[in-house]
């Protein structure tokens, strides 16, 4: 989300951990500072290019990268590895970019932007600034769904390797997903109702643990394939037809680079990081650094853990390393890796949603301020706790809320194919489009200038293969609801 990563993260989504409430600044900014505080009166930013790329790595590496062999294979050797790397180069190249528009005017002086959505106000304001807010508040509630999908994959996954341990290999251990689905629901109906959930400072320290811990597990495993047999499965152009039809290969091949898309994205918490970091030297020289540091950390790891899964498995590699039952032992190592993704999705669910949460919920409390039943909040005693505030809106909102997004994934429980919607319906405007046009509002770049073409074809390229991502995906959802029966 790169997540379905703790991350895309996405409007208002891994960035919560590093928000600050605006409403608690009364000092301008001002030139300079002091020692205890920040030119804009904030006390000191301590954040070094390590703290930012531990940030970073932290918040893109996630679920994402469990459908990377998958991808590879769709594309094969040669393509996989060279698209994972001209993505790699993107996401850093407009990291820098955003990272140039963190202060308005001056690099070293000039006004902070707190946020991704500071920064779009700031530099390109009006309907865009609105535009940029539906998009990432829409990209919230689909990966929302798709964690609800990736979460219930692994639970049946659980239940099945403990299946397969038990009665062989022979043994079907078929498994509906739906039980598992309301589940994690009502689990998160419970932890939606904790204001400030996503703001809980063991939080992120604990989603980290849980995503290294079954990544590690699934790279680990898929070494381990390897050495066992004893050479590298795959071929130069991906998947044979055969295997595939060639119009399957075709929309496989397109899906597979929303996959990639899904696994890269961070940009939407860059902004949020860099308010973290100290200056001199400025925060944009120190953010560039962090994003370099941080996108060739995380490309390895993905080419180890996609390509090895891919020399595992070959035109079989699964489309999702660790419920796809390429592995079947040691199936307790399985079991710890599902249980950890469980429990890191249970909590990035929160930290995506709890903003869309809060949103709503200021703007029904502006719209209707005398509303008892939106604004009123009620002390609920809690026994050897403090008490709770319940709020009926909240409470019923957030409510229908997890309903929603547990009924459509019911409805579409195809991981693959709702990681590539995501990946691409999020990549090209959030990754791309809107740090593009911040540079260029922002530098004052001329209009069919050298430069100025150069970032519009980059952009334009870049929405190709999101709309071209997100047939792929749409196609696949096609193809799997042919043979789906929902709720079984």
């Amino acid at each position: 989300m790169g997540d379905i990563n703790m991350t895309n993260a996405t409007a208002a989504t891994k960035n919560q951990q590093f928000q600050y409430d605006h409403s608690l600044d009364v000092m301008p900014q001002r030139q300079g500072g002091s020692k205890c505080f920040d030119d804009d009166g904030r006390l000191k930013r301590t954040g070094t290019v390590w703290t930012a790329s531990a940030h970073i790595i932290t918040a893109v590496i996630g679920s994402g990268v469990l459908s990377l062999a998958w991808a590879i294979a769709q594309l094969g050797w040669i393509a996989g590895p060279t698209v994972m790397f001209l993505f790699a180069f993107v996401i850093y190249y407009t990291s820098c970019l955003l990272a140039d528009c963190y202060r308005t005017g001056d690099n070293v002086t000039g006004k902070r932007n707190y946020t991704y959505m500071d920064a779009v106000s700031t530099n390109l304001g009006g309907s865009k600034t609105k535009l940029c807010g539906i998009i990432q508040y829409i990209n919230l509630f689909g990966v929302a769904i798709g964690y609800t999908i990736a979460a219930s994959i692994s639970m049946v996954a659980i239940k099945r390797s403990n299946c397969f341990h038990a009665s062989g290999h022979d043994n079907p251990c078929l498994t509906s997903s739906t039980p598992y689905m309301i589940i994690f629901g009502v689990s998160e109906i419970i932890f939606s109702q904790i204001p400030d959930f996503d703001q809980i400072s063991w939080l992120s320290m604990v989603a980290a643990v849980m995503s290294f811990t079954y990544s590690g597990i699934g790279m680990g495993l898929g070494i381990a394939k390897v050495a066992e047999n004893g050479k590298f499965r795959g071929s130069l152009t991906g998947i044979s037809i055969g295997t595939v039809t060639q119009t399957q290969k075709i929309w496989r091949s397109l899906q597979a680079l929303g996959n990639i898309a899904f696994a890269y994205s961070y940009s939407i918490i860059l902004i949020e990081i860099q308010d973290t970091l100290r200056s001199p030297p400025s925060e944009a020289k120190t953010m560039k650094k962090a994003s370099l540091v941080s996108v060739s950390t995380t490309t390895i790891f993905y080419m180890l853990c996609g390509c090895m899964g891919y020399a595992a498995f070959g035109d079989m590699a699964p489309g999702n390393l660790l419920t796809g039952f390429g592995f079947y032992n040691p199936y307790w190592l399985l079991d710890i890796a599902n249980v950890a993704i469980v429990i890191h999705l249970v909590g990035a669910y929160q930290v995506y949603c709890q903003p869309l949460f809060a949103f709503i919920e200021k703007w029904a409390a502006t719209k209707w301020p005398k509303s008892d039943f939106i604004n009123k909040n009620y002390q609920v005693p809690l026994p050897g706790c403090f008490p709770y505030n319940l709020n009926l809106f909240r409470l019923v909102w957030r409510t229908v809320f997890v309903i929603l997004t547990t009924v459509i994934s019911m409805l579409l429980p195809f991981f693959n194919d709702v990681v590539g919607i995501l990946g691409a319906f999020g990549f090209w405007p959030l990754t791309v489009y809107f740090p593009v046009e911040m540079y260029i509002s922002h530098r004052k770049i001329p209009k069919w200038s050298s430069k100025w073409l150069c970032l519009q074809i980059l952009s334009a390229a870049c929405l190709v293969i999101s709309i071209a991502a997100a047939a792929g995906s749409v196609a696949g959802v096609i193809t799997d609801l042919k043979v789906y029966r929902p709720f079984v």
